[in-house]
């Protein structure tokens, strides 16, 4: 199971030359991956925006976006977003995509969240052509789309969506390579994600997809204290449904009970059971607890360090 960070996820809103910086630190790390979250609305930047200029700061590291929201941005758009990218990073980007949710959507953007699954579906039929073929012809129920793009030096986009329900893992098995999860335990990985997104792609005659897993994490021996400050710093996700679907699943009240704390013996051995559910990737959101959040931080980052290529 490779190892990543995703930067962003906690809230943390930090400055652009600063976000850079902690790429180029993980790469410098051994890192595997560092991923940004795109925020519709609220604190963050631009993800591939962030990430093509984190590409020219860097060498090796794989970059992706986790995720980017398909209803504020047109697939015709994202495309050579995704392509230009795709060539600052020299290969070295994935295109992670999702819905949001409900009241971010219909709330906020003024937009119908009616049928999110089968608007993903028609989002990728306009998408996927359009990067792989740098064209397309498409005419459905919410995009009626016929257009040829040409980027110079364009290079093959990986895709994966942020898929929980069993249609948007369906769809992702089918259509996408892979799916990105968050605030799915270790439990629901195994008997939800996997054998679903498992079954479509090989229905759909697709190579296995990757499951990459976003979770919080923090190092400390005060399990307790890592919960309450998890609580504080990530509860808000537990009042969404479909967060709130899979920490259903894990039969959990919040995603205090699904972060990933302990000392380093502890933390080591919940890695260990997304690998064995069936992860592909790690992604985690570190966040510190107690009074030095620097000590904190850093005791977090040592461990993923000392774990990678180990899981």
């Amino acid at each position: 199971m490779r190892i990543g960070l995703i930067i962003g996820a906690r809230g943390e809103v930090l400055e652009l030359p600063t976000l850079i910086q902690k790429i180029v630190r993980a790469e410098e790390d051994g890192v595997d991956s560092v991923w940004l979250p795109q925020v519709s609305a609220g604190p963050g930047f631009d993800a591939l925006t962030a990430l093509s200029m984190a590409a020219s700061k860097t060498s090796s590291i794989e970059l992706g976006s986790a995720v980017v929201p398909i209803y504020s941005i047109h697939p015709l758009a994202l495309a050579k977003h995704a392509q230009t990218a795709q060539i600052a990073s020299g290969g070295r980007f994935t295109l992670g995509v999702g819905l949001s949710h409900r009241p971010v959507v219909e709330e906020v953007m003024g937009l119908s969240y009616e049928s999110p699954a089968q608007n993903m579906s028609e989002y990728l039929d306009v998408l996927r052509p359009l990067l792989d073929e740098s064209k397309v012809d498409h005419k459905g129920r919410f995009y009626n789309v016929k257009a040829q793009i040409q980027v110079p030096g364009s290079l093959q986009v990986p895709v994966i969506i942020a898929a929980l329900a069993p249609r948007m893992l369906r769809v992702a098995g089918e259509q996408a390579d892979g799916t990105f999860t968050w605030m799915a335990g270790h439990k629901t990985v195994e008997s939800h994600v996997v054998p679903r997104i498992g079954r479509a792609a090989e229905s759909a005659d697709r190579p296995s997809p990757r499951i990459c897993v976003g979770m919080p994490l923090a190092v400390t021996d005060n399990p307790q204290e890592g919960r309450e400050q998890a609580a504080k710093i990530f509860e808000r996700y537990g009042q969404l449904v479909n967060y709130r679907r899979m920490l259903d699943i894990e039969g959990v009240e919040g995603p205090s009970e699904v972060a990933l704390i302990g000392n380093e013996d502890q933390v080591s051995e919940q890695l260990k059971a997304y690998a064995d559910a069936g992860a592909t990737e790690f992604l985690a959101s570190v966040f510190p607890v107690g009074r030095d959040e620097e000590a904190s931080l850093a005791r977090s980052n040592d461990l993923l360090k000392g774990l990678i290529g180990k899981i």
